[in-house]
């Protein structure tokens, strides 16, 4: 009983997502997950694709552009250019992630093998209070892009990074779809 007065609670929180919704790509997926009896989410993100300040510590302000789509050179070196932030600038693209509760440790085994199956390979069973999964793939760029208001690097380069950060995400959407074939 305990594991549904949990879901019911989960459930019908506010989204507090600096977007304050679910990724059209992956919300398939997690309605899925949610109309289980096994499972509900905690977490999502299928994936994006950043310009943040490179700190030691979270902060509510680190992003300086961020998109859950694919994106093109121009709109890269547009943002690149907005942005007023004199210090380093990361570029990041990374893949999903999702949290699931789950009812018991069989359940939890269960959803890894078939995340696994799927190509989320850095998921697992996390350890505390209740049962929980951390599936995640492995499609990730990330390197500093910025310092100090300056680009360091050349379009030539930015092409190549924009055209890979594109695929990746391509790849990990398609995770997603596989993951919810096999659920």
């Amino acid at each position: 009983m305990k594991f549904i007065e949990q879901k019911k609670k989960q459930l019908s929180k506010i989204d507090k997502s600096n977007i304050g919704k679910w990724d059209v790509q992956i919300k398939e997926l997690c309605d899925k997950l949610n109309k289980s009896k096994k499972y509900y989410t905690t977490s999502s993100c299928a994936g994006r694709i950043v310009l943040i300040k490179n700190l030691d510590k979270k902060a509510r302000d680190v992003f300086l552009f961020r998109t859950h789509d694919k994106i093109s050179l121009d709109k890269l070196k547009k943002n690149l250019k907005s942005v007023k932030y004199g210090k380093l600038v990361e570029f990041q693209q990374t893949s999903c992630i999702l949290h699931v509760a789950c009812v018991d440790l069989s359940s939890a085994q269960d959803l890894v093998n078939k995340a696994k199956l799927a190509g989320w390979k850095h998921s697992g069973i996390m350890g505390g209070k209740r049962n929980m999964v951390e599936l995640n793939s492995t499609e990730r760029i990330n390197f500093p892009i910025m310092n100090e208001g300056k680009v360091l690097v050349d379009d030539n380069f930015l092409k190549i990074v924009v055209d890979e950060a594109n695929n990746k995400l391509e790849r990990a959407w398609k995770k997603i779809e596989r993951l919810k074939k096999r659920i």
